[in-house]
């Protein structure tokens, strides 16, 4: 298992997310930005804002997927 933060993912705090793949916590980031955004944290809006035009536009989005991938395989496991 390995941990990331909102931060790390584009987000503006330091909660952790964690799972034993990338997908796991772009998954978690997603629902926590859905949270917020329905909580009213405009703090969140602008990263919330940039996931869900990647799920709109997943061919655009590949870029930013395969960096967070590499960037979680380079993650310690925790």
């Amino acid at each position: 298992m390995k941990t990331i933060t909102c931060q790390d993912l584009g987000g503006p705090c330091d909660l952790e997310h964690h799972g034993d793949s990338a997908d796991d916590v772009i998954n978690a980031q997603d629902r926590h930005l859905k949270e917020a955004e329905k909580a009213g944290d405009a703090t969140h809006q602008e990263a919330r804002d940039a996931m869900k035009s990647r799920w709109r536009h997943p061919r655009k989005s590949m870029g930013w997927y395969k960096e967070t991938k590499a960037a979680f395989a380079t993650l310690p496991d925790s």
